[in-house]
């Protein structure tokens, strides 16, 4: 069975994200001992609140984190923590991120959409990975968020559209680091064979 290890650094969804990965047939823990990120075949970085708050709260585990990374394990980024992948975020001014996929995350520009883009909506599919085998383009899934991802061609794997068209799902370049901007917990059966996809890999 394989273990995953779901970052617990004071931001995020993790009792919803636990129950979609023990669903794919996983051994899950919440934890914020760096021997779990360490010693486990997966790691998931989950997150709602600010971006600010989360590089703050997730300093105690750079180290082991970008270790970890190097080692060639896989990572998902959910939400926040698929902003975190990223160079930097404009969010309560210029912050560092992650620095995992170039890229920058930006405030949703002000129209007639609401903002935060909250609810389901239908993503494009740009590029192949295991991740998103069997999902369809096209699918729906559920999003909640006021900043969006851009990056290059090369490092996204989907694109969705709302207002203006952004990072719904990012990739590096040696394919083990994911990003998610929708909550595949929350996106039915399309986010359960996601996350089953993700452990699949580990």
């Amino acid at each position: 069975m394989k273990q995953i290890t779901i970052i617990d650094y004071g931001l995020g969804n993790l009792r919803s994200v636990q129950k979609g990965l023990e669903h794919a047939k996983a051994s899950v823990n919440i934890s914020i001992d760096p021997a779990d990120i360490e010693n486990s075949d997966g790691v998931v970085l989950p997150g709602v609140g600010a971006f600010s708050d989360a590089m703050s709260n997730i300093k105690p585990f750079l180290d082991v984190l970008y270790g970890y990374v190097e080692s060639g394990k896989p990572l998902l980024g959910i939400c926040l923590g698929h902003q975190m992948l990223m160079t930097n975020s404009e969010e309560g001014g210029m912050r560092d991120g992650l620095g995992f996929i170039p890229g920058n995350v930006i405030r949703f520009p002000h129209s007639k959409l609401k903002v935060p883009h909250m609810g389901w909506n239908s993503i494009n599919i740009t590029q192949q990975h295991p991740i998103y085998e069997g999902i369809e383009d096209g699918s729906y899934v559920y999003f909640v968020h006021s900043y969006y991802v851009s990056t290059d061609d090369d490092h996204a794997l989907a694109s969705c559209e709302y207002g203006v068209e952004f990072a719904a799902s990012v990739v590096n370049e040696e394919g083990n680091v994911i990003g998610t901007q929708f909550h595949p917990e929350k996106s039915g059966e399309v986010g359960l064979r996601i996350l089953s996809n993700f452990v699949k890999m580990c």
